[in-house]
């Protein structure tokens, strides 16, 4: 069980809050930054029966970044604490990326905790990047820090998610509190499919899990070997006893390439699977335009943005990455999860993605059948795909974009009207199957007008 001495101190010293994610100011949209040191003595986990017994305890400082309502009356009452990724070898927001715009225009907090050893202090990541970590990066900052392991990972989490709760006195103190839900993207993913599944009914302490991008497999509760270990190993399906709503949402990347597959199931009481079409594990709006979307940007500007592009954060991929809506689509999933904690109404039921002999079958212009419908792949002018980029690290999950030929165009469309109007009629219908929020069409509507091909 966790211990009851966690302690949260301001982090003050040192340069600005290290993290890989939005790029700007919250300030001047109605929200405040904070990074605390978080210490305690977290405990670690073994299997025993049906559940799980403590073997080992440690002392641990991580560490909090925070981002909240300035105005305490604008705050919505959920926090959603994400579990930092590390698959690069720092520490990234990968869901405060994709979800930011609706979480703030929502009124909710948001809480990224350093979860992992290799984020606080370094090392080789699953995709082969090695960086100094917090400590090393900014060690006036983060020189205190100290982490005894990833099988401690899970409750260090756990406080965290207490502290959030807490509030009075802790990391948002002046909030009132009502929800408190678990978030998390690609390895941290496969970590919250073990919380969820093992570690949630011993400790109780998310209303419920946003697990985003994960594979066939889960994490161990041990922290020995090598990462890309996650990678094989038996497939690991959410138990039917979940405790609290789990709202899972996939890739096509995530499905072949990591094996989620394997791990598919129907959606049950308390679990529902969102499989998204024309998506990839990491896109254009990961790497380039989610960083930059204060939501006050004009469409031209956001539009550029949104640009398949193979240059980006100082890589090199040999096609140019997936351009899916996937952030569209999860700024409705943060939507509809906070619905089902709030008030018990489910998400709208997604279709899967269609598969034979192991691979997905495409229409005749090369984009998926079945699975999230968007207009994105409805009225194309390109294949959206999760496969086939090549070169460094990060390719295998940027997917890819390839634009349609002047010929393929003019056979689709009569001309530039005849695409924007079914355009719009296929976004209207992605908003009322409940898979894009009602205050994203017009946007999604005005960038594709200005990207158009035709």
């Amino acid at each position: 069980m966790s211990t009851t001495d966690t302690r949260v101190t301001e982090l003050t010293a040192g340069g600005r809050p290290f993290l890989g994610g939005t790029a700007f100011d919250v300030a001047p949209l109605g929200y405040t930054e904070a990074e605390y040191a978080l210490s305690g003595t977290a405990s670690a986990y073994a299997r025993a029966g049906d559940g799980l017994r403590v073997v080992e305890q440690a002392g641990y400082t991580t560490r909090v970044l925070v981002y909240r309502p300035a105005d305490a009356a604008a705050f919505n009452g959920t926090v959603w604490v994400e579990w930092l990724n590390v698959s690069g070898g720092l520490d990234a927001g990968p869901d405060w990326i994709f979800t930011h715009r609706e979480l703030m225009r929502s009124g909710a907090a948001w809480v990224g905790v350093s979860a992992q050893q290799l984020g606080v202090h370094g090392g080789t990541g699953l995709v082969g990047l090695a960086t100094p970590g917090l400590t090393g990066t900014d060690p006036a900052r983060y020189g205190s820090l100290a982490h005894p392991g990833d099988r401690f990972s899970y409750d260090i989490f756990t406080q965290a998610g207490t502290a959030a709760r807490t509030a009075t006195g802790t990391i948002l103190e002046g909030l009132t509190v009502e929800r408190v839900i678990a978030i998390g993207e690609s390895q941290s993913a496969f970590r919250l499919t073990t919380y969820a599944n093992d570690v949630d009914p011993l400790v109780r302490s998310f209303d419920g899990f946003l697990v985003h991008a994960r594979g066939g497999t889960a994490a161990p509760l041990d922290d020995d070997g090598d990462p890309a270990a996650a990678l094989q190993g038996e497939p690991v399906r959410f138990h039917d006893d979940l405790r609290v709503p789990v709202l899972c949402v996939e890739a096509e990347t995530d499905l072949l390439t990591l094996g989620y597959l394997a791990a598919r199931q129907d959606d049950g009481e308390r679990f529902a699977l969102w499989e998204m079409a024309g998506t990839a594990h990491a896109d254009v709006y990961t790497f380039v335009t989610g960083p930059l979307d204060t939501g006050t940007l004009t469409i031209e500007e956001l539009a550029a943005a949104s640009v398949p592009v193979t240059d980006f954060l100082g890589m090199h991929v040999d096609l140019p990455v997936n351009a899916g809506p996937q952030h569209y689509v999860m700024n409705a999933a943060v939507s509809h999860l906070d619905r089902w904690v709030r008030e018990g109404t489910r998400p709208p039921t997604s279709p899967r993605l269609e598969v034979a002999d192991g691979a997905f079958v495409t229409d005749e212009l090369g984009n998926v059948r079945g699975g999230i419908r968007t207009p994105h792949v409805d009225v194309p002018t390109a294949a959206l795909s999760g496969f086939g980029n090549r070169g460094d690290p990060v390719a295998f999950l940027a997917g890819t974009t390839t634009p349609f030929d002047t010929a393929t165009l003019a056979a689709c469309y009569t001309g530039r009207d005849d695409y924007l109007a079914r355009y719009a009629a296929a976004t209207d219908a992605t908003v009322a199957a409940g898979f894009f929020l009602a205050a994203d069409a017009e946007e999604i509507k005005a960038v594709a007008a200005v990207n158009s091909p035709l």
